[in-house]
C-alpha cells in the first residue's frame, strides 16, 4: 500500500501491539513507551497484548477441548507422553485449568495450599523434573525441594508446581497442533539466522492451525474494538516474527486500507540490510531504530502533510523492489519522549511463572515489573563483539535524576505498583547513585534491579546506598575470567575488579548474576575451565 501525500486527512487512530511470544509476567516494554509517546504528542494511540490474550485464551476450559479435538486426529504412533498424560487425565486439566491460571496471576492466592500438596493439579512429564531433587538415601522419600522452599515458601512451592504444570499443556500444544509452539522461542526457526525469506513465506501460505486461527480471531478483536488507521507490530526476538506476520495476514485480509508497520529489536538488528519486497505483501513500512522520529513522520504521511520520500529510516516497497528512504531527521532527545504508560494492558492478568528456582532467574519470569530505562544507549561503547554502530547502544544520553523519578511516580501513579526494572545496557554507576539521592530525597520506596558493568565504582559504600534505595539485584557481563581475554574484548574491567565489585553488591545484600561467553577468538579449553 502507499500512500499519496495529496490523500485527504483521515481520522487516526495508532494501535501498537505486541505479538506472540515475549512473556507470560510482564508486558514487554515497546509499546508502552510508544503509546506514552505518541499521546505526549497528543495522537490517539492505543496498545493490546497478543502474546499474552493468545495464551490466556488456549490456556482456558475451551482452549483445551480445542486441543483435545485436534489430538484426536493425531495417529496413535504420534502421540507422545506429554499427549497421553492429558488425554488421560482430560477432565482434571478442564476442573483446575482456570483456577491454575488465577492462582498465577495472583488473584486467588489460598489455592497455593492445595496446589503446593500436590493433589490438585494433574502432573505429566514435567513433574519428572523434580526427581533429580530427591535424596535416594532418604527412606521417608522426604520434601525434594526443601532446599529451594524450606518448611513453608507455601506460595514459592505453588508456582512452581503450577508453572510445571502450564508447560506440560505447552508441550501437549506443541506435539498435537503446532511443532514449533512455546512460551517465548515461538517458531523462533523461521526467523533467527535464516538466509532468505522462503520458510517463513511458506509457514504464512500454509493453512492456519488452532494457534493461528485463534490469533486471528484475537487479531479481528482488536480491530474491531479500536478501529486503528495505522497498527505498529513491535518484533523484539526472533520468537516474535511469525505471531507478527500472521497478525499482518489476519489485518490485510480484514481491511486493507489498514497501514501496518513493523519494527523492534528483530528489525534493528536483522534487517538493516532488507531487500525482500515479499515483505511488503504483508506490511506497509518497516522502520529502524528508536522508533520515536519515524513514527511522527509515517502519521503525518498518514495525515496528508509529508510525502513519502521524506519520511525517516523506513523501508518501502517500490516498482517491486524495496527502497529505504531517511530524510535523516534527528531523533527525538530521550529527555523528551515523555513517559510510558500500560493503559489498555490487563495488568491483572500476566501469569508469574517459576520455572528456575535460582532467586535471581526467577526475576526474569516472576512478578510484574515496571519497564524504564536510566538512559538512551550505553556509555561505553568499546565492546569488541558488540556492534556499537546499533543506535540503541551508539546513541548514549543520560536522564536527570529528577525526570527519571518523575517518570517512576507518574508510573507508579498508573500502575499501583512499586518494582522496576531498569532495561538499560549497562546503567552507570553515577546515575544510579543520583537516582538513589533523589529517591531518598522524595522518600519513594520502590524495588528495582537491571544491568551494569563491573565499574570500580561500585564500591561498597556505592553498594550499600543502591540496597538502601531498593535495588535488589544486578545483572552484568563478565563474558569470560580471563584477564587475557577481557583486554582483548576491551572490557574495561579485571577479574580481581569483577570480583571485588560483586563481593561489594554481595554484603550489601543484592543479587548479582553474571553473563558467560563461550567460544570468544582465541579461547582454550583451560579459559573455559576457568571462566567457570
Amino acid at each position: 500500500m502507499s500512500i499519496s501525500a495529496a490523500q485527504p486527512a483521515l481520522p487516526m487512530r495508532v494501535l501498537a501491539v505486541i505479538p506472540p511470544m515475549t512473556q507470560l509476567n510482564t508486558p514487554y516494554p515497546s509499546t508502552a513507551f510508544l503509546t506514552g509517546f505518541l499521546r505526549s504528542r497528543g495522537i490517539d494511540a492505543v496498545q493490546e497484548d497478543l502474546a499474552l490474550a493468545l495464551v490466556l485464551r488456549l490456556f482456558s476450559p475451551a482452549g483445551l477441548v480445542e486441543i483435545r479435538g485436534c489430538i484426536a486426529a493425531l495417529p496413535r504412533d504420534k502421540r507422545t507422553a506429554a499427549v497421553d498424560s492429558f488425554e488421560r487425565q482430560f477432565d482434571r486439566y478442564l476442573s483446575t485449568i482456570e483456577p491454575a491460571v488465577a492462582f498465577l496471576q495472583g488473584r486467588d492466592p489460598s489455592l497455593g495450599h492445595r496446589i503446593a500438596g500436590r493433589r490438585f493439579l494433574p502432573e505429566g512429564p514435567r513433574f519428572e523434573s523434580l526427581d533429580v531433587y530427591v535424596d535416594p538415601d532418604d527412606e521417608d522419600g522426604g520434601d525434594p525441594l526443601a532446599w529451594a522452599f524450606g518448611a513453608l515458601g507455601i506460595q514459592d512451592r505453588a508456582r512452581h508446581f503450577a508453572t510445571l504444570y502450564l508447560n506440560d499443556l505447552a508441550d501437549v500444544l506443541r506435539d498435537a497442533v503446532d511443532p514449533r509452539f512455546e512460551f517465548v522461542r515461538y517458531a523462533e526457526s523461521l526467523a533467527q539466522s535464516q538466509p532468505s525469506f522462503e520458510p517463513l513465506a511458506a509457514a504464512l501460505a500454509a493453512p492456519p492451525n488452532l494457534v493461528d486461527a485463534v490469533l486471528r480471531d484475537l487479531t479481528l478483536k482488536a480491530l474491531i474494538r479500536h478501529k486503528p488507521r495505522l497498527v505498529l507490530l513491535s518484533v523484539p526476538f526472533p520468537g516474535s516474527v511469525y505471531a507478527a506476520f500472521r497478525i499482518a495476514q489476519a489485518i490485510r485480509a480484514h481491511d486493507p486500507s489498514i497501514a501496518i508497520a513493523l519494527g523492534g529489536g528483530f528489525v534493528n538488528t536483522e534487517l538493516r540490510g532488507l531487500c525482500e519486497p515479499r515483505v511488503f505483501d504483508y506490511v506497509d513500512y518497516v522502520t529502524l531504530d528508536a522508533g520515536e522520529r519515524p513514527l511522527l513522520a509515517l502519521i503525518e504521511h498518514h495525515r496528508g502533510t509529508r510525502p513519502r520520500e521524506r519520511l525517516v529510516r523506513t523501508f518501502v516497497r517500490a516498482a517491486d523492489a524495496v527502497r529505504y528512504i531517511d530524510a535523516a531527521e534527528p531523533d527525538i532527545a530521550f529527555a523528551d519522549v515523555g513517559t510510558p504508560t500500560w493503559e489498555g494492558l490487563p495488568l491483572d492478568r500476566y501469569l508469574s511463572v517459576l520455572d528456575m528456582l535460582n532467586p535471581m532467574h526467577r526475576l526474569w519470569s516472576d512478578g510484574r515489573w515496571n519497564k524504564l530505562a536510566v538512559a538512551q544507549g550505553c556509555y561505553w561503547r568499546k565492546c569488541s563483539f558488540c556492534d556499537v554502530s546499533l543506535d540503541y547502544i551508539s546513541r548514549y544520553e543520560a536522564l536527570a535524576a529528577g525526570t527519571l523519578v518523575d517518570r517512576i511516580e507518574a508510573v507508579i501513579a498508573e500502575t499501583g505498583t512499586t518494582g522496576f526494572h531498569f532495561v538499560d545496557e549497562a546503567a552507570a554507576p553515577r546515575a544510579l547513585k543520583s537516582l538513589a539521592d533523589e529517591l531518598r530525597k522524595r522518600r519513594r520506596a520502590i524495588s528495582l534491579w537491571g544491568n551494569i558493568r563491573f565499574e570500580k565504582s561500585f564500591t561498597p559504600e556505592l553498594c550499600g546506598e543502591l540496597a538502601q534505595s531498593g535495588c535488589i539485584a544486578v545483572s552484568g557481563g563478565l563474558e569470560v575470567a580471563s584477564d587475557r581475554l577481557l583486554k582483548l574484548m576491551q572490557k574495561g574491567v579485571s577479574v580481581e575488579q569483577v570480583a571485588r565489585v560483586t563481593r561489594a553488591f554481595t554484603d550489601a545484600g543484592i543479587l548479582v548474576h553474571a553473563y558467560l561467553m563461550y567460544g570468544f577468538p582465541t579461547q582454550t579449553v583451560q579459559d573455559t575451565v576457568d571462566a567457570l
